[in-house]
């Protein structure tokens, strides 16, 4: 598990995990060393959300993680609303559990209100809180699309820049996305009311600290810094919660000396443990919840799976980015980083293949290795 160890401050050693410890370890905790029999809604739960900016990744993203899933599996739970998307971590649409909706969503808010201040030219003589009130009283009538929004907005603040009152809106209120939006196989615009008004009951309190959800953070995401817990929730300032949480955590140092805490009983398996191909959506939070992404995206590797304004689905190969995929009418095509030996190219097929049947059953599809970024 360990390469070496350091000393700490108070001369006691300290385990040294290097890379690949630090990727089956965090490989461990979000469910891609082998699938898990759980459900979608636990599995949303536990991995603290996913990232969803289009509709279709929470759907790869747990078919990379689930034992015997269907796209039904996560789509009925939206449906009854038991699952959500809303604007949250990093200011991005994340796929939550209603619990988490309604308790993550407080916690982030002092990050909701500094995105505010990128707008204040547009908002000037804007009362945000009047502002907040009458959003809320027109999204809860009747939910109602950004643009329907912004233009009920400008005319009450006809000077005001409109993408400003939007923004404004979507920082100062909890609003998810209602269904159809999300739903597999469905097609819905963009459609908008409070968690609140579609959940049926009222958001947490913000909490007075971020205690629990640095654990579960580490849960999901360990052993792991400060800097990456607020590199994944886009809060700053959360030292204070893990110096709290010290004596209940175990410490470890990655290479260039960063301290790393950790849940004494979480998963840290051996380096050597096989980490078979794995197939993720763009923007999966494996690949963006760190500070330092070393430990699944090699340095000669960093921004490849990104062209201009286009993100690229991911592949894994031995618990690493290695190269990235497109889907389209006909075929699965695969594009390496790198030269990959026969017994390589045969797993990563055979992957695209079990891909292919649980998310598109009945329908033939090539894979093919070939050029996908343009």
């Amino acid at each position: 598990m360990t390469t070496k160890s350091k000393r700490s401050a108070t001369g006691r050693p300290v385990a040294v995990l290097g890379p690949r410890a630090l990727n089956r370890a965090t490989l461990a905790r979000q469910l891609l060393l082998r699938p898990a029999p759980v459900s979608a809604r636990e599995a949303v739960g536990h991995l603290v959300g996913l990232q969803a900016q289009n509709v279709k990744p929470p759907y790869y993203a747990l078919a990379a993680r689930l034992d015997g899933f269907t796209p039904e599996a996560l789509s009925g739970p939206m449906a009854d609303r038991e699952v959500v998307r809303i604007v949250t971590l990093r200011s991005t649409i994340h796929t939550h559990t209603a619990d988490d909706c309604l308790t993550l969503r407080p916690l982030v808010q002092p990050a909701r209100d500094r995105e505010l201040t990128l707008f204040r030219k547009g908002l000037a003589g804007v009362d945000l809180d009047r502002l907040a009130a009458l959003a809320r009283e027109l999204v809860e009538e009747e939910p109602r699309t950004m643009k329907q929004l912004r233009e009920a907005l400008l005319a009450h603040w006809p000077d005001a820049d409109p993408q400003a009152l939007g923004v404004a809106a979507r920082c100062k209120l909890p609003l998810v996305q209602i269904t159809p939006r999300g739903l597999w196989g469905r097609s819905g615009q963009v459609t908008l009311t409070t968690a609140e008004h579609w959940l049926g009951r009222p958001a947490e309190p913000a909490p007075e600290t971020p205690d629990a959800t640095v654990l579960r953070y580490l849960a999901a995401f360990g052993p792991a810094s400060v800097k990456d817990m607020q590199t994944w929730a886009g809060l700053t300032r959360l030292r204070p919660a893990f110096e709290r949480l010290r004596p209940r955590l175990v410490t470890f140092r990655d290479e260039s000396g960063t301290e790393l805490f950790d849940l004494p009983d979480a998963p840290r398996p051996d380096p050597g443990t096989p980490a078979p191909p794995r197939f993720l959506p763009e923007f999966d939070n494996l690949l963006l919840s760190h500070a330092d992404r070393t430990r699944v995206v090699p340095a000669e590797h960093w921004g490849s799976t990104w062209r201009g304004n286009t993100a690229y689905p991911a592949l894994l190969v031995d618990g690493f980015l290695a190269g990235v995929w497109r889907l389209d009418e006909h075929a699965l095509t695969v594009e390496p980083f790198g030269r990959l030996d026969r017994a390589r190219r045969a797993e990563v097929e055979a992957e695209g293949r079990r891909m292919l049947a649980v998310m598109h059953p009945g329908t033939a599809y090539d894979v093919r290795f070939g050029t996908v970024r343009a």
